[in-house]
């Protein structure tokens, strides 16, 4: 309605603030080379917008995208994500092919914070465990995309009135930006901080982050107030006033504007101290029909809709636009610079013209504010709507109006995965509950307002909405903001209203409810609580909830206690899951019963199952099982010695799970990649999926996995004290209240090997003890075998050593009789019990080659150098202690040889060690002997090709089979044939064997001027 009208209260020389916008300059400079964050920090009226403003358009000026967003205050509500949907929408008008292209394949998820990019439906389709992660981690990919080919700035003011939604995301952006030329920054209050203000954990959590900036704004001394008033006036002050005003003001820039404009108007006489009459006084010096508009702005959020307020006020056009034009000329309003609206030019005099109403008032203006709203919604963005006529029927105070605006609002929270706006409207609902008319709560219906809790019989769209409907919704938006507390209160709270209303099937729901936020909040396994939730359901029809009870308790048995009960429990799961028609609990069942499967020993139909639910899952766009299966199934065919099946696959699930922005499931996806590329020999990408594991974003339990796998690799690189440290790191991300073997026992295996090497070997005793006590579950035996082994080894490097001789028998007793129970039915297993069967033979003083000799054998086609090399160390070791003859010795040497190259390209030091001490006393010589005359190229030696010499070469640089053809000019399939003719010359297992050769020959020294890498 108005725009372009000028004020004087707006001094139009910027004063002061060099050094700060120094700072945001070089900021912005930076940003070329990575991506920048700032905080800008001060009290109310010191001047951060107007920092902004200058920064912005300096910015602008150098060639970068401003796209600016303010947190949006109604009443005392935020709305969800606010600030960064009207930048995004800045960043679409300024880069809308960029915006389009970054955001190709992911605008369902995208949707939730700009809507105008997806539809309804689509922001409906999905809600679970990782929404809000999934939604965060897709936003901080879509800027650095649309930012790596511009400087982009991306400002949030006012974040004091952010929602949480809006921090959480603020905080994971600060965070995991690492790319893109990319600005961010925001605004905050510092004097609106108070102890309990929610914004005051983030702004703790940001001081640890070296990668954040602050900027604290402090107020203006004489000389800037000087400036700022001879700006404001357009000529030199009267020095006495200027004295009198910085006196009063006490340097706040906006305290300054409005002293010295109300002196300049003559306003100055009998002008009080207090704060609030300083702010009102020229709003009172309006007309009384600009005082109406403004008290009606004030009350209807940071900015009204220009045919909202005029739907309000109810005015003449031209009566309205007249007190409008009063407003802005006297610098209390000012055009909304995103929308057709208006706003006070400071939030500090809206606040105050708020303050100043009568309950009563308020009240009628907020139901004028819903009456207009609800004529027609169109007044206001779609996206707000819902939103704002919640808010103004609740503060209106008519609860039969405001419960079913408020649930309306809950649900378009829960599509915007805006869970912690979510939680806090159903709190308002339920307060609401008791107040509202059973004829108003007859028309509200589950299907609309309540989609967690399934209709157990029941038809969601014509059976009424409980209170119950309401407390589940809740318990699981607690759950997925991570106010878990708060889940867990109302979780108990709704199993006391069953208990006096029975309903077995909703009770058992929440008891699943409870045993995952028992399990979060570490007060236990959760299982006592799923077993009362199995109880409930027992002898009860088929239904959504038993399948739920039946599935979830199979995952737990699966992870806890492997066994005939748990695959009993999955597959009634299946069975009930198909009978109602869950296809997610369906899939997620059978997931777990082709786990469980494998570990009963049916290798081949468990994996075909659980390649089939991956597929099925794809097919379905059932993100998180899809997931699962990237986690699941590799870890599963690296239980049966499949490792490079399970790396190509971890390394499809890296990409499907960030595509998805599936924080946990991308962890765990890194730490089982590690598992496997250290079986593979490829120890340092093995180190990078580690670190990759323990991105802070993630929960505790994939960083803990992270942290175990560089607990690992450290031992075998003989770094004990890196060990011990990365073991305590996971024992604290895995904690104790919830033990499960597959965490407890490779960390009793690491735990063995430091106390072992440390020369304590009755704490190596100790933890062996304290496994088999515990019992080693059927299905374990992939986490068993190296335990055992571990000890046994231990036992045996300390034999002859008389202090360790007591309890020896008896725990090479325990061992045997422990390994009986382990499953063979693979090669690997068969391997490590061949290996454990001649480590023990060790262990009593009995080389035995024959023994070692077979567990050679059966370790060489694992593709595993480390665990061969080891083995091989130990044939050699028992050819030696026999008597060898020559033909002993040179096969001997010949093994010390291929150890030593594995353990020096891998830095594997103890193992290096060991060969290198055990081929002194021998006195071997490792190098191999001149025999004639020496070749010019040591490739010759062994019999290689010029072509396969081509091929080692890619293999040393660690290029797949792929690459290898493309580069030669071959067929992937004659690239594959080259590399078998080459591992059978050099006489080696895998890969990483065949580069460990060429480096020690030195036979691309010259070519790569580097160490090679193991190979893919």
């Amino acid at each position: 309605m108005l725009r372009r009208v000028e004020t004087k209260s707006v001094s139009p020389v910027f004063v002061g603030r060099s050094t700060e916008l120094d700072t945001l300059n070089t900021a912005l400079a930076r940003a070329t080379a990575e991506p920048q964050a700032l905080l800008v920090g001060g009290e109310a009226g010191v001047g951060k917008t107007r920092l902004v403003e200058e920064f912005a358009a300096a910015a602008r000026h150098r060639g970068a995208i401003v796209a600016l967003g303010g947190c949006v205050e109604i009443g005392a509500d935020g709305l969800p994500f606010a600030p960064f949907s009207t930048a995004l929408r800045q960043l679409r008008r300024e880069l809308p092919d960029q915006l389009a292209a970054a955001a190709s394949g992911q605008e369902e998820e995208l949707a939730r914070l700009l809507p105008e990019i997806g539809t309804t439906a689509a922001r409906e389709a999905r809600r679970d465990e990782q929404g809000m992660a999934r939604l965060f981690e897709l936003t901080a990919r879509l800027l650095e995309r649309v930012a790596a080919d511009h400087t982009v700035v991306l400002a949030l003011e006012d974040l004091h009135w952010a929602d949480a939604s809006t921090r959480h995301l603020l905080a994971y952006l600060f965070r995991t930006l690492r790319t893109g030329r990319l600005v961010v920054l925001a605004t905050y209050r510092s004097d609106d901080i108070h102890r309990r203000h929610p914004l005051r954990p983030l702004l703790a959590e940001l001081d640890r982050l070296r990668t954040v900036q602050r900027v604290e704004l402090g107020r203006f001394n004489r000389e800037e107030v000087h400036r700022q008033i001879a700006g404001i006036l357009a000529r030199e002050p009267d020095p006495d006033r200027v004295d009198d005003i910085f006196e009063r003001s006490d340097g706040n820039a906006f305290f300054v504007e409005e002293l010295a404009v109300a002196a300049d108007e003559g306003c100055c006489t009998g002008l009080t101290d207090s704060l609030r009459d300083l702010l009102l006084v020229r709003v009172e010096g309006l007309p009384e029909s600009a005082q109406r508009v403004a008290r009606i702005v004030a009350e209807g959020g940071s900015t009204v809709e220009d045919r909202l307020l005029a739907a309000v006020a109810r005015l003449t056009e031209d009566d309205l636009i007249e007190a409008l034009r009063a407003g802005v000329n006297a610098g209390i309003l000012a055009p909304a610079p995103d929308r057709d609206g208006y706003r006070f030019r400071h939030s500090l005099v809206r606040e105050a013209v708020s303050d100043d109403l009568l309950p009563g008032e308020r009240s009628r203006l907020n139901r004028r504010y819903a009456e207009a709203l609800e004529a027609d919604p169109t007044l206001v963005p779609a996206d707000e709507r819902v939103t704002r006529l919640a808010s103004y029927w609740y503060h209106a105070h008519d609860a039969a109006k405001a419960l079913p605006a408020v649930l309306d609002a809950s649900v378009e929270a829960r599509r915007r995965h805006a869970y912690s706006e979510q939680l806090g409207l159903l709190e308002r609902a339920m307060e609401l509950w008791d107040a509202v008319p059973d004829a108003v709560r007859a028309t509200l219906r589950p299907l609309d307002h309540a989609e967690v809790y399934p209709p157990c019989g029941c038809d969601p769209g014509t059976t009424p909405l409980r209170y119950l409907d309401l407390m589940a919704e809740a318990a699981v938006a607690g759950r997925l903001c991570g106010e878990r507390e708060r889940s867990l209160k109302i979780t108990k709270r709704a199993l006391r209203l069953l208990d006096e209303d029975p309903d077995p099937l909703r009770a058992a729901w929440f008891w699943v409810q409870r045993s995952r936020l028992t399990q979060a909040l570490a007060r236990g396994d959760g299982w006592a609580e799923l077993g009362t939730a199995q109880d409930l359901v027992r002898g009860l029809p088929p239904s959504e909830v038993h399948a739920e009870v039946l599935a979830s308790a199979a995952s737990w048995s699966m992870l806890h206690e492997p066994g005939p009960e748990a695959m009993a429990a999955a597959e009634r799961a299946v069975e009930y899951a198909r009978m109602v028609g869950a296809h997610d609990i369906e899939l997620n069942a059978r997931l777990t019963l082709g786990g469980l499967t494998v570990d009963a020993g049916d290798i081949d139909t468990g994996l075909a199952e659980m390649y089939e639910v991956k597929h099925r899952a794809t097919e379905l766009g059932v993100d998180m099982v899809v997931a699962r299966a990237h986690v699941n199934l590799p870890s599963v065919l690296e239980g049966v010695g499949r490792s490079e099946e399970a790396a190509a696959l971890l390394h499809e699930g890296v990409q499907v799970t960030r595509r998805l922005g599936l924080l946990d499931s991308e962890g765990w996806v890194w730490g089982n990649l590690a598992e496997s590329l250290h079986s593979l020999g490829r120890w340092d990408e093995a180190a990078r999926a580690a670190a990759n594991a323990q991105r802070l974003e993630q929960s505790a339990k994939p960083r803990g996995g992270g942290s175990m796998r560089l607990a690992y690799l450290a031992y075998d690189r003989g770094d004990m004290a890196e060990a011990a440290r990365r073991l305590a790191d996971a024992r604290t991300f895995f904690g104790t209240h919830d033990p499960m073997p597959q965490y407890a026992l490779p960390m009793k295996w690491v735990a063995v090997g430091i106390a072992a090497a440390e020369g304590r070997l009755a704490d190596a005793r100790a933890e062996l003890l304290a496994a088999l006590d515990t019992g080693l579950p059927p299905g374990t035996q992939r986490y068993g075998w190296p335990l055992l082994l571990a000890v046994a080894t231990a036992e045996a490097d300390a034999h002859g050593d008389p202090a360790t001789e007591p309890g020896r028998p008896e725990i090479l007793d325990r061992i045997r009789t422990a390994a009986r129970t382990l499953a063979t039915g693979v090669p690997v297993w068969k391997a490590y019990d061949l290996w454990l069967r001649a480590e023990l033979l060790r262990a009593e003083g009995r080389p035995a080659p024959d023994e070692w000799s077979a567990a050679v054998a059966a370790v060489e086609p694992l593709g595993r150098p480390y665990d061969l090399a080891r083995v091989r160390f130990r044939l050699a070791e028992a050819l030696l202690a026999t008597g060898a003859g020559d033909d002993e010795r040179a096969r001997a040497t010949e093994l010390l040889r291929l150890v030593t190259a594995v353990a020096d390209h891998l830095g594997a030091a103890p193992l290096a060690r060991s060969a290198g001490l055990l081929a002194q006393r021998a006195r071997l010589a490792l190098a191999p002997a001149a025999r004639g005359r020496t070749p010019a190229d040591p490739a010759d030696a062994l019999g290689l090709t010029s072509r396969e010499r081509d091929v080692l070469r890619l293999v040393t640089a660690g290029r797949t089979n792929r690459r290898i053809a493309e580069e030669l000019f071959i067929s992937p399939k004659t690239a594959s044939v080259h590399v078998s003719h080459i591992l059978a010359k050099l006489g080696v297992s895998g890969r990483g064997e065949a580069a460990a050769v060429a480096h020690r020959l030195g036979l691309f020294a010259a070519e790569t001027g580097a160490r090679p890498a193991a190979g893919q």
